[in-house]
């Protein structure tokens, strides 16, 4: 793995050097775009009204009183310097009090050979209290929010949304009816019986499975079947009928 930001990460007067690194990667099959005449390769361009343009003379600017101001690699760092190499967490929370709603993208924190027993301290103590730690910091020329916590042998980042960047609900035309006693019992029931322990392992990405079976039927000429899914709609609009007949099925299926 490539480390994607190098700084350090401090609490207190405590410092850790690390280095960051992705805890994800893509699942989706990497499919190219093609010309429908000859199957040539669409390739973009980086261009401007005029011509062609090289990367290293892209540079990037902000439209403001009718021009453009430029900006470089040292303006990014003037307006956070001390984000763009030093994560310090602030404030520690119960991790169960964030909301889900806000969770971005996870990424692993390793520390150099200087920092392992400071690291391995702030892991221990995440672990014992079961706290996480907030912080903000600026990567690829931008501000996040992060929480940080431990899973298992390492400290984990996970990048979080601001909460301007929730979305509100009020345009939303949500249903203000209240359920009814029986019905909303029946499907607790349903629920209760549908309930266990979550295991991520029980999941896969079996549709990319099934696309790349596809793909390679496809290229030794094989004829793939398919059966179009038709989605059969209940015939009675009797909700506690619906529900009855789902928790049968699912007796009938243990």
């Amino acid at each position: 793995m490539r480390a994607i930001w190098t700084g350090s990460l401090g609490f207190g007067l405590v410092n850790i050097p690390i280095k960051i690194y992705s805890a994800v990667q893509d699942s989706t099959l990497d499919l190219d775009m093609l010309d429908s005449k000859d199957h040539s390769n669409i390739k973009f361009k980086r261009v401007n009204e005029k011509t062609e343009v090289p990367w290293e003379n892209i540079v990037r600017g902000y439209y403001l009183d009718d021009r453009y101001v430029v900006l470089d690699k040292s303006d990014f760092e003037k307006a956070g310097p001390e984000k763009t190499k030093h994560i310090e967490i602030k404030h520690f929370v119960d991790e169960t009090e964030i909301d889900s709603m806000y969770f971005e993208q996870p990424y692993y924190l390793q520390p150099e050979k200087t920092g392992i027993r400071a690291y391995s301290l702030l892991r221990d103590a995440f672990k014992k209290t079961g706290k996480a730690g907030i912080a903000l910091f600026v990567m690829r020329d931008r501000e996040h929010l992060c929480i940080i916590k431990a899973k298992e042998d390492v400290i984990v980042l996970n990048r979080i949304r601001f909460a301007e960047e929730i979305r509100s609900t009020e345009d939303l035309d949500l249903p203000t009816t209240k359920s009814k006693p029986e019905e909303l019992k029946m499907a607790i029931s349903l629920i209760n019986q549908l309930s266990g322990p979550f295991d991520i392992n029980k999941y896969r990405d079996d549709y990319s499975e099934r696309l790349l079976k596809i793909i390679k039927a496809k290229s030794k000429g094989k004829a793939v079947p398919f059966t179009p899914m038709k989605v059969v709609h209940s015939k009675t609009k009797d909700l506690m009928e619906q529900l009855k007949a789902s928790l049968s099925e699912k007796r009938k299926a243990s």
